[in-house]
């Protein structure tokens, strides 16, 4: 390995790295979700490489007016390589 690659890939793991690909995915997440006031509940769940994603529950309010401002959930899966995120409906994961 060429010696650039090792800095790259030593500097992808500190402890900066992951807070800046924190700080990424939750504003990615927040931004597709469909709910008011969505925050993330619980940490992320980072897949290696050969899955490239990383997944985000989060948590808030349906803001349609037929929902009644209802609490809810969605799953957020972050593509890290394109850096997009997608979300869906959680509700099963309340309690």
């Amino acid at each position: 390995m060429s010696g650039m690659l090792l800095v790259a890939i030593a500097q992808a793991s500190t402890p900066s790295a992951w807070k800046d690909h924190d700080r990424q995915l939750t504003q990615a997440c927040i931004a597709a979700s469909g709910l008011k006031d969505a925050r993330p509940v619980g940490g992320p769940i980072a897949y290696d490489d050969r899955v490239p994603v990383t997944a985000l529950v989060l948590a808030g309010r349906y803001p349609q007016k037929h929902m009644n401002n209802r609490p809810g959930r969605e799953l957020c899966v972050w593509d890290r390589k394109a850096g997009k995120a997608y979300v869906s409906e959680a509700d099963q994961l309340l309690p």
